[in-house]
C-alpha cells in the first residue's frame, strides 16, 4: 500500500503530492510552492514520518508546478524529472510568472532537469511508476501511473469534468484529447485519478460525465 498526501499550494490552488510506500522511500510530485511556509508544511509531514525523499517527478514544467522544486533540491538533493520538451518553459518560468504578477525572487533556485523522455517507468520503494506521455497541455506532458494502486497522477492533463488548458505555448487542443483518449481512458475504470488543480476523480466517472471526452 501507498500513502498519498496532498498539499494544495500557490496562488494558483495547484495540488502537490507526497507519495511512500511501507519502505519509507518517497516521491515527491509537482511541488509547487512558492512560499516557505508551504514547503516547510511539506518537508514537516516528510520528516515527521520518517520519510526518504528519493524522486522529484514533475508531470509538466509549468512554473505553477515547479517552483518548489528549489526547496526540495536544497533540502533533500533532489533534481527534477521531468520531459525535456518542456525545457523551454522551464527556463522561461519568470516570464510567465510575470503575466500572472508572481515573481521567483525569494525563492531558492531551480534544480537542474533530468530528462524522462525516454524512460518507461521509475522504481520507488516496492513500487513501479509508469511514465505515461500526455502531450497537448504542453508537449512534454506526462502523467504517473502506479498499476497496483490503481492510481495516476494527472497533472493539468484530465480534471474532475474538464481538461488542461491549451491556449498557451506548446499547447494543442487536438493532441491533449488524443492523449486522453488513446492513452488514459483505457485504464481501469476504478483508477484514482489525483489532478493537478481541484478534486481527485476516476476514470470511470471522466468516460461518464467529462463533456471533452
Amino acid at each position: 500500500m501507498i500513502d498519498i498526501k496532498t498539499f494544495t499550494v500557490n496562488p494558483l490552488q495547484e495540488n502537490s503530492y507526497v507519495v511512500s510506500d511501507p519502505t519509507g522511500e518517497t516521491c515527491i510530485i509537482d511541488p509547487g510552492c512558492m512560499a516557505e511556509s508551504e514547503w516547510e508544511s511539506i518537508k514537516a509531514y516528510i520528516d515527521s514520518n520518517h520519510l526518504k525523499p528519493t524522486h522529484m517527478l514533475c508531470t509538466h514544467l509549468h512554473f505553477d508546478h515547479i517552483m518548489g522544486c528549489g526547496f526540495a533540491h536544497r533540502d533533500y538533493g533532489l533534481d527534477i524529472e521531468g520531459n525535456m520538451a518542456d525545457f523551454n518553459l522551464y527556463k522561461q518560468n519568470h516570464i510567465y510568472m510575470a503575466a500572472f504578477n508572481l515573481s521567483a525572487d525569494t525563492l531558492p533556485a531551480l534544480p537542474q532537469v533530468k530528462d524522462i523522455s525516454t524512460t518507461d517507468a521509475i522504481n520507488f520503494g516496492n513500487h513501479q511508476i509508469q511514465i505515461i506521455p500526455t502531450p497537448g497541455h504542453t508537449q512534454g506532458g506526462v502523467c504517473y501511473y502506479i498499476e497496483d494502486e490503481g492510481v495516476l497522477f494527472a497533472g493539468d492533463t484530465l480534471f474532475q469534468g474538464s481538461i488542461g488548458r491549451t491556449d498557451m505555448a506548446g499547447g494543442d487542443y487536438g493532441q491533449i484529447i488524443r492523449s486522453i483518449r488513446q492513452n488514459l481512458m483505457n485504464l481501469p475504470p476504478s483508477t484514482h485519478v489525483f489532478t493537478g488543480h481541484g478534486p481527485s476523480t476516476t476514470i470511470d466517472y471522466e468516460k461518464k460525465f467529462n463533456p471533452y471526452i
